[in-house]
């Protein structure tokens, strides 16, 4: 553990609360994909089935029950719950996600450490969360208009790749052997996906104007 690393943990759990504190309190979902959440849900669901067969710390432990938990009950919420769903924007959200699923699956079946079940569906989800952000990021081009907690939330989440990212170059420098292709690339490609959001972000931060990506 290092300070890049508690970080990046903390900012992807302030991504998460910033999420369940919309949907909570304002019973909003306005703004955000589900195809995206969904997404993440199987994301952690085959990041951590090692949960049930490897102890690391309390802190590794809990922090994938609450990434766990949190997945699939903003899942739940908003396809279930009554308030939150109604403010749920189907017609824009269209992305096909689902054809993002095969893909990573099959690149991890070519492509991975090591040939077993837990390691296979480990780097699957690598894969996935590096595009997982693509209906959230075509939705919010479709809508223009981002909220202030929406803009948090994937301003968070790209926050913590890149947090990630410098966690990863303090390892290289300071730990013997560490190397791992994958796992870089992968978190690369996602970063880089964010870099037109980050862009507007800042923009409007400087310009004190409401957030706006372009159509």
């Amino acid at each position: 553990m290092n300070i890049f690393r508690l970080a990046g943990d903390m900012t992807h759990l302030a991504s998460v609360l910033v999420l369940l504190l919309k949907i909570h309190t304002i019973k909003s979902c306005a703004g955000v994909s589900l195809k995206t959440q969904e997404l993440y849900a199987i994301v952690f669901a085959t990041r951590y089935l090692d949960i049930f067969t490897s102890f690391v710390s309390i802190y590794n432990t809990s922090m994938k029950l609450v990434f766990l938990g949190s997945s699939f009950s903003i899942v739940w919420y908003m396809k279930y719950h009554k308030a939150v769903h109604r403010t749920y924007d189907r017609e824009q959200d269209t992305f096909r996600h689902w054809f993002l699923v095969l893909p990573c699956l099959l690149l991890a079946l070519l492509i991975h450490e090591k040939f077993t079940f837990l390691e296979v569906l480990w780097t699957f989800s690598l894969y996935l969360e590096a595009v997982a952000i693509l209906p959230q990021l075509v939705l919010l081009q479709r809508t223009r208009n981002i909220d202030n907690l929406t803009g948090q939330y994937i301003f968070l989440l790209g926050g913590y790749r890149g947090l990630y990212i410098l966690n990863w170059i303090y390892r290289y420098f300071t730990e013997p052997h560490f190397v791992h292709w994958i796992t870089w690339i992968a978190g690369l490609v996602q970063t880089l996906l964010y870099a037109d959001f980050f862009y507007y972000y800042f923009l409007s931060w400087k310009n004190n104007k409401k957030l706006q990506l372009p159509a």
